[in-house]
Protein backbone atom coordinates (compact mmCIF):
# COMPACT_ATOMS: atom_id res chain seq x y z
CA UNK A 1 0.00 0.00 0.00
CA UNK A 2 1.41 3.44 -0.75
CA UNK A 3 1.76 5.57 1.88
CA UNK A 4 1.20 9.54 1.79
CA UNK A 5 4.77 9.96 1.72
CA UNK A 6 5.89 8.05 -1.25
CA UNK A 7 2.41 9.22 -3.03
CA UNK A 8 3.69 13.28 -2.73
CA UNK A 9 7.05 12.26 -3.20
CA UNK A 10 6.08 10.29 -6.66
CA UNK A 11 3.64 13.16 -7.55
CA UNK A 12 6.46 15.81 -7.35
CA UNK A 13 8.80 13.68 -8.84
CA UNK A 14 6.65 13.67 -11.60
CA UNK A 15 5.86 17.17 -11.58
CA UNK A 16 10.17 17.78 -11.89
CA UNK A 17 10.17 15.43 -14.43
CA UNK A 18 7.72 17.07 -16.84
CA UNK A 19 9.15 20.89 -15.92
CA UNK A 20 12.61 18.96 -17.17
CA UNK A 21 10.99 17.23 -19.70
CA UNK A 22 9.66 20.48 -21.99
CA UNK A 23 12.42 22.43 -20.64
CA UNK A 24 14.81 20.05 -22.40
CA UNK A 25 12.51 19.99 -25.49
CA UNK A 26 12.44 23.59 -26.01
CA UNK A 27 16.15 24.01 -25.52
CA UNK A 28 16.68 20.94 -28.42
CA UNK A 29 13.54 22.56 -30.86
CA UNK A 30 16.70 22.43 -33.37
CA UNK A 31 17.16 18.89 -33.07
CA UNK A 32 14.30 17.38 -32.25
CA UNK A 33 11.46 19.79 -33.84
CA UNK A 34 12.94 18.86 -37.72
CA UNK A 35 13.16 15.12 -36.69
CA UNK A 36 9.79 15.28 -35.38
CA UNK A 37 8.45 16.46 -38.30
CA UNK A 38 10.06 14.59 -40.60
CA UNK A 39 8.80 11.32 -38.66
CA UNK A 40 5.52 12.69 -39.14
CA UNK A 41 5.87 13.60 -43.12
CA UNK A 42 7.17 10.08 -43.69
CA UNK A 43 4.73 8.38 -41.95
CA UNK A 44 2.05 10.68 -44.57
CA UNK A 45 3.62 9.49 -47.69
CA UNK A 46 4.28 5.89 -46.18
CA UNK A 47 1.50 4.30 -48.41
CA UNK A 48 2.78 6.25 -51.54
CA UNK A 49 6.20 4.71 -51.01
CA UNK A 50 5.16 0.97 -50.19
CA UNK A 51 2.97 1.70 -53.43
CA UNK A 52 5.83 2.70 -55.27
CA UNK A 53 8.26 0.73 -54.14
CA UNK A 54 6.93 -2.68 -56.01
CA UNK A 55 7.88 -0.77 -59.16
CA UNK A 56 11.09 0.57 -58.25
CA UNK A 57 13.87 0.28 -55.76
CA UNK A 58 12.71 1.66 -51.88
CA UNK A 59 15.70 4.02 -51.67
CA UNK A 60 14.44 5.80 -54.89
CA UNK A 61 10.97 5.45 -53.72
CA UNK A 62 11.99 7.45 -50.45
CA UNK A 63 13.85 9.81 -52.70
CA UNK A 64 10.55 10.58 -54.48
CA UNK A 65 8.49 11.14 -52.10
CA UNK A 66 11.00 13.40 -49.95
CA UNK A 67 11.51 15.16 -53.17
CA UNK A 68 7.32 15.77 -53.38
CA UNK A 69 7.11 16.81 -49.98
CA UNK A 70 9.93 19.19 -50.62
CA UNK A 71 8.01 20.44 -53.68
CA UNK A 72 4.64 21.00 -51.95
CA UNK A 73 5.93 22.87 -49.08
CA UNK A 74 8.04 25.22 -51.58
CA UNK A 75 5.04 25.54 -53.24
CA UNK A 76 2.96 26.87 -49.73
CA UNK A 77 5.95 29.27 -48.98
CA UNK A 78 5.46 30.59 -52.70
CA UNK A 79 1.57 31.53 -52.07
CA UNK A 80 2.81 33.24 -48.59
CA UNK A 81 5.35 35.05 -49.81
CA UNK A 82 3.22 36.13 -53.07
CA UNK A 83 0.61 37.30 -51.11
CA UNK A 84 3.26 39.33 -48.43
CA UNK A 85 4.58 40.66 -51.49
CA UNK A 86 1.18 41.70 -52.72
CA UNK A 87 0.54 43.68 -49.61
CA UNK A 88 3.22 45.62 -49.05
CA UNK A 89 2.99 46.66 -52.85
CA UNK A 90 -0.75 47.71 -51.46
CA UNK A 91 0.56 49.34 -48.26
CA UNK A 92 0.95 53.18 -49.63
CA UNK A 93 -3.09 52.97 -50.91
CA UNK A 94 -3.76 50.81 -47.66
CA UNK A 95 -2.23 53.93 -45.32
CA UNK A 96 -4.04 56.67 -47.58
CA UNK A 97 -7.30 54.72 -46.77
CA UNK A 98 -7.34 53.93 -43.53
CA UNK A 99 -5.87 57.50 -41.95
CA UNK A 100 -9.32 58.80 -41.61
CA UNK A 101 -10.65 56.13 -40.05
CA UNK A 102 -7.79 55.69 -37.60
CA UNK A 103 -8.26 59.81 -36.88
CA UNK A 104 -12.08 59.11 -36.21
CA UNK A 105 -11.01 56.18 -34.17
CA UNK A 106 -8.97 58.61 -32.08
CA UNK A 107 -11.64 61.14 -31.69
CA UNK A 108 -13.95 58.05 -30.64
CA UNK A 109 -11.39 57.30 -27.90
CA UNK A 110 -11.07 61.16 -26.60
CA UNK A 111 -14.96 61.32 -26.56
CA UNK A 112 -15.76 58.71 -24.92
CA UNK A 113 -12.88 57.26 -22.75
CA UNK A 114 -10.63 59.08 -20.07
CA UNK A 115 -7.76 58.81 -22.43
CA UNK A 116 -6.49 62.24 -23.38
CA UNK A 117 -3.99 63.44 -26.41
CA UNK A 118 -1.02 63.30 -23.71
CA UNK A 119 -1.83 59.33 -23.62
CA UNK A 120 -2.14 58.60 -27.19
CA UNK A 121 1.14 60.36 -27.88
CA UNK A 122 3.03 58.53 -25.57
CA UNK A 123 1.46 55.01 -26.66
CA UNK A 124 2.65 55.79 -30.38
CA UNK A 125 5.73 56.79 -28.86
CA UNK A 126 6.18 54.04 -27.37
CA UNK A 127 5.39 52.08 -30.03
CA UNK A 128 7.58 53.62 -32.76
CA UNK A 129 11.05 53.51 -30.22
CA UNK A 130 13.02 50.56 -30.70
CA UNK A 131 15.87 49.15 -28.20
CA UNK A 132 18.04 47.44 -30.99
CA UNK A 133 19.90 49.05 -33.73
CA UNK A 134 19.00 48.50 -37.46
CA UNK A 135 23.08 46.27 -38.00
CA UNK A 136 21.55 43.83 -34.84
CA UNK A 137 18.27 43.25 -36.45
CA UNK A 138 19.58 42.34 -39.48
CA UNK A 139 22.19 39.84 -37.96
CA UNK A 140 19.19 38.63 -35.78
CA UNK A 141 16.82 37.96 -38.58
CA UNK A 142 20.16 36.62 -40.80
CA UNK A 143 20.82 34.34 -37.88
CA UNK A 144 17.38 33.16 -37.94
CA UNK A 145 17.26 32.83 -41.55
CA UNK A 146 20.06 30.38 -41.96
CA UNK A 147 18.70 28.08 -38.76
CA UNK A 148 15.25 28.00 -40.35
CA UNK A 149 17.16 26.82 -43.68
CA UNK A 150 18.90 24.80 -42.65
CA UNK A 151 16.55 22.92 -40.49
CA UNK A 152 14.22 23.16 -43.63
CA UNK A 153 16.47 21.32 -45.85
CA UNK A 154 17.53 18.51 -42.73
CA UNK A 155 13.79 17.55 -42.56
CA UNK A 156 13.67 16.18 -45.80
CA UNK A 157 17.17 14.41 -45.18
CA UNK A 158 15.68 12.56 -42.49
CA UNK A 159 12.29 12.16 -44.42
CA UNK A 160 14.65 10.00 -46.71
CA UNK A 161 16.39 7.93 -44.30
CA UNK A 162 13.42 7.27 -42.07
CA UNK A 163 11.64 5.77 -45.46
CA UNK A 164 14.76 3.85 -46.72
CA UNK A 165 15.86 2.68 -43.49
CA UNK A 166 12.33 2.28 -42.07
CA UNK A 167 12.56 -1.63 -41.27
CA UNK A 168 15.69 -0.84 -39.02
CA UNK A 169 13.97 1.30 -36.75
CA UNK A 170 10.96 -1.17 -36.86
CA UNK A 171 13.32 -4.27 -35.95
CA UNK A 172 15.30 -2.28 -33.51
CA UNK A 173 11.57 -1.68 -31.61
CA UNK A 174 10.82 -5.57 -31.95
CA UNK A 175 13.98 -6.55 -30.69
CA UNK A 176 14.46 -4.12 -27.32
CA UNK A 177 10.98 -5.62 -25.87
CA UNK A 178 10.91 -9.48 -25.19
CA UNK A 179 9.23 -12.27 -27.48
CA UNK A 180 5.95 -12.42 -25.60
CA UNK A 181 5.69 -8.79 -26.16
CA UNK A 182 6.68 -8.79 -29.79
CA UNK A 183 3.13 -9.11 -31.40
CA UNK A 184 1.49 -5.99 -28.98
CA UNK A 185 4.27 -3.99 -30.21
CA UNK A 186 3.85 -5.20 -33.51
CA UNK A 187 -0.29 -3.96 -33.25
CA UNK A 188 0.78 -0.69 -31.78
CA UNK A 189 3.81 0.36 -34.61
CA UNK A 190 0.94 -0.31 -37.81
CA UNK A 191 -1.84 1.63 -35.38
CA UNK A 192 0.70 4.45 -34.45
CA UNK A 193 1.41 4.47 -38.33
CA UNK A 194 -1.95 4.85 -39.45
CA UNK A 195 -2.42 8.12 -37.22
CA UNK A 196 -0.74 10.81 -39.22
CA UNK A 197 -1.47 9.67 -42.63
CA UNK A 198 -5.21 9.18 -42.19
CA UNK A 199 -5.55 12.61 -40.10
CA UNK A 200 -3.45 14.84 -42.77
CA UNK A 201 -5.67 13.01 -45.61
CA UNK A 202 -9.13 13.98 -43.86
CA UNK A 203 -7.06 17.36 -43.15
CA UNK A 204 -6.40 18.05 -46.57
CA UNK A 205 -10.18 16.68 -47.87
CA UNK A 206 -11.22 19.94 -45.53
CA UNK A 207 -9.01 22.48 -46.55
CA UNK A 208 -10.46 21.73 -50.48
CA UNK A 209 -13.60 22.75 -49.56
CA UNK A 210 -12.90 25.39 -47.14
CA UNK A 211 -11.52 26.97 -49.72
CA UNK A 212 -13.77 26.62 -51.71
CA UNK A 213 -15.97 28.07 -49.09
CA UNK A 214 -13.89 30.87 -48.70
CA UNK A 215 -13.30 31.69 -52.09
CA UNK A 216 -17.41 32.21 -52.61
CA UNK A 217 -17.37 33.96 -49.68
CA UNK A 218 -14.53 36.42 -49.92
CA UNK A 219 -15.15 36.83 -53.58
CA UNK A 220 -18.70 37.72 -53.06
CA UNK A 221 -17.66 40.46 -50.21
CA UNK A 222 -15.10 42.26 -52.54
CA UNK A 223 -11.62 41.19 -51.29
CA UNK A 224 -8.68 41.42 -53.40
CA UNK A 225 -6.95 38.53 -54.40
CA UNK A 226 -9.60 36.26 -52.70
CA UNK A 227 -8.42 33.55 -54.00
CA UNK A 228 -4.88 32.88 -52.96
CA UNK A 229 -6.35 34.44 -49.03
CA UNK A 230 -8.57 31.84 -49.52
CA UNK A 231 -6.06 29.06 -50.34
CA UNK A 232 -4.04 30.23 -47.49
CA UNK A 233 -6.54 30.40 -45.09
CA UNK A 234 -7.74 26.96 -45.49
CA UNK A 235 -3.78 26.02 -44.92
CA UNK A 236 -3.48 27.77 -41.66
CA UNK A 237 -6.81 25.78 -40.35
CA UNK A 238 -3.54 23.12 -39.81
CA UNK A 239 -2.87 25.30 -37.05
CA UNK A 240 -5.93 24.41 -34.57
CA UNK A 241 -8.01 27.17 -33.69
CA UNK A 242 -5.04 30.11 -33.78
CA UNK A 243 -4.93 29.44 -37.68
CA UNK A 244 -8.33 30.32 -37.97
CA UNK A 245 -7.72 33.75 -36.19
CA UNK A 246 -5.24 34.35 -38.49
CA UNK A 247 -6.98 33.64 -41.50
CA UNK A 248 -9.63 36.14 -40.64
CA UNK A 249 -6.72 38.59 -39.77
CA UNK A 250 -5.17 38.21 -43.48
CA UNK A 251 -8.62 38.47 -45.04
CA UNK A 252 -9.24 41.81 -43.39
CA UNK A 253 -5.77 43.17 -43.99
CA UNK A 254 -6.36 42.37 -47.78
CA UNK A 255 -9.88 43.16 -47.91
CA UNK A 256 -11.13 45.80 -45.43
CA UNK A 257 -7.61 47.39 -45.51
CA UNK A 258 -7.24 48.15 -48.52
CA UNK A 259 -10.79 49.61 -49.69
CA UNK A 260 -11.88 50.62 -46.23
CA UNK A 261 -15.29 49.68 -47.23
CA UNK A 262 -17.29 48.61 -44.01
CA UNK A 263 -19.58 46.08 -46.01
CA UNK A 264 -16.63 44.48 -47.01
CA UNK A 265 -15.65 43.50 -43.48
CA UNK A 266 -19.32 42.84 -42.74
CA UNK A 267 -19.13 40.54 -45.44
CA UNK A 268 -15.54 38.65 -44.62
CA UNK A 269 -16.73 38.25 -40.83
CA UNK A 270 -20.26 36.50 -42.06
CA UNK A 271 -17.60 34.25 -44.44
CA UNK A 272 -15.80 33.37 -41.59
CA UNK A 273 -18.32 32.80 -38.99
CA UNK A 274 -20.44 30.70 -41.38
CA UNK A 275 -17.64 28.77 -42.92
CA UNK A 276 -16.47 27.88 -39.39
CA UNK A 277 -19.85 26.66 -38.18
CA UNK A 278 -20.18 24.74 -41.19
CA UNK A 279 -17.03 22.92 -40.30
CA UNK A 280 -17.31 22.71 -36.95
CA UNK A 281 -20.59 20.95 -37.13
CA UNK A 282 -21.02 19.30 -41.10
CA UNK A 283 -17.54 18.96 -42.50
CA UNK A 284 -15.29 18.56 -39.38
CA UNK A 285 -17.50 15.51 -38.10
CA UNK A 286 -17.86 13.83 -41.45
CA UNK A 287 -14.60 14.08 -43.19
CA UNK A 288 -11.78 14.02 -40.23
CA UNK A 289 -14.16 12.40 -38.01
CA UNK A 290 -12.37 9.77 -35.61
CA UNK A 291 -9.02 9.71 -37.62
CA UNK A 292 -7.96 10.94 -34.19
CA UNK A 293 -8.74 9.67 -30.76
CA UNK A 294 -8.50 12.63 -28.86
CA UNK A 295 -10.62 14.14 -26.67
CA UNK A 296 -10.77 17.91 -27.54
CA UNK A 297 -9.79 19.19 -24.22
CA UNK A 298 -6.57 17.38 -24.63
CA UNK A 299 -6.41 18.89 -28.10
CA UNK A 300 -6.44 22.07 -26.49
CA UNK A 301 -3.84 21.02 -23.64
CA UNK A 302 -1.52 19.26 -26.54
CA UNK A 303 -1.86 22.51 -28.76
CA UNK A 304 -1.24 24.86 -26.11
CA UNK A 305 2.24 23.03 -24.70
CA UNK A 306 3.12 22.75 -28.54
CA UNK A 307 3.02 26.71 -28.95
CA UNK A 308 5.08 26.79 -25.83
CA UNK A 309 7.91 24.45 -26.35
CA UNK A 310 7.83 24.66 -30.54
CA UNK A 311 5.87 27.62 -31.82
CA UNK A 312 4.03 27.24 -34.88
CA UNK A 313 5.58 23.94 -35.63
CA UNK A 314 4.40 22.71 -32.38
CA UNK A 315 0.95 23.63 -32.74
CA UNK A 316 0.81 21.97 -36.21
CA UNK A 317 2.39 18.57 -34.99
CA UNK A 318 0.43 18.39 -31.77
CA UNK A 319 -2.78 16.41 -32.97
CA UNK A 320 -1.61 13.58 -34.56
CA UNK A 321 1.49 13.63 -31.79
CA UNK A 322 -0.99 13.15 -28.95
CA UNK A 323 -2.86 10.61 -31.21
CA UNK A 324 0.28 8.63 -31.66
CA UNK A 325 0.57 8.88 -27.45
CA UNK A 326 -3.14 7.73 -27.41
CA UNK A 327 -2.90 4.66 -29.82
CA UNK A 328 0.31 3.66 -27.49
CA UNK A 329 -1.41 4.00 -24.50
CA UNK A 330 -4.48 2.15 -24.91
CA UNK A 331 -2.57 -0.40 -26.92
CA UNK A 332 0.06 -1.20 -22.95
CA UNK A 333 -2.35 -3.13 -20.29
CA UNK A 334 -0.59 -0.50 -17.73
CA UNK A 335 -0.66 2.15 -19.53
CA UNK A 336 -4.75 2.27 -20.36
CA UNK A 337 -5.95 3.96 -18.06
CA UNK A 338 -4.44 6.71 -19.30
CA UNK A 339 -5.01 6.21 -22.74
CA UNK A 340 -8.52 5.97 -21.63
CA UNK A 341 -8.38 9.65 -19.68
CA UNK A 342 -6.83 10.99 -23.09
CA UNK A 343 -9.64 9.35 -25.34
CA UNK A 344 -12.82 10.47 -26.81
CA UNK A 345 -14.27 7.07 -27.09
CA UNK A 346 -16.66 5.59 -24.33
CA UNK A 347 -15.17 2.53 -23.09
CA UNK A 348 -17.71 -0.03 -21.01
CA UNK A 349 -16.94 -0.92 -17.19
Amino acid sequence: MITKKKLLFYITALIVATYFLFLGLTKAKGFFAPLLTAVILSLVVLPLSQLMEKKMKRSLAAILNSLLLFLISIGLLALVSYQIRSFAEDWPAIQETMTPKIEQAKEFALEHSPLDKEDIKEAKNDSSGTSSSTSERIKAFMSGLSSFLANYLLTFVYVFFLLNYRDVFKDFLLRIFPDEKRNTVKNIINKSAKVAPQYLLGKLILMGLLAILYSIGLGISGVNNFILVSVIASVLTLIPYIGNIIGFVMAVAFGFLSSGDTTVLIGIALTFTITQFVESYVLQPYIVGEKVDVHPFFIIISVILGNMVWGIIGMILAIPVIGIITVVLLNISELKPFGILLSKRKFSE
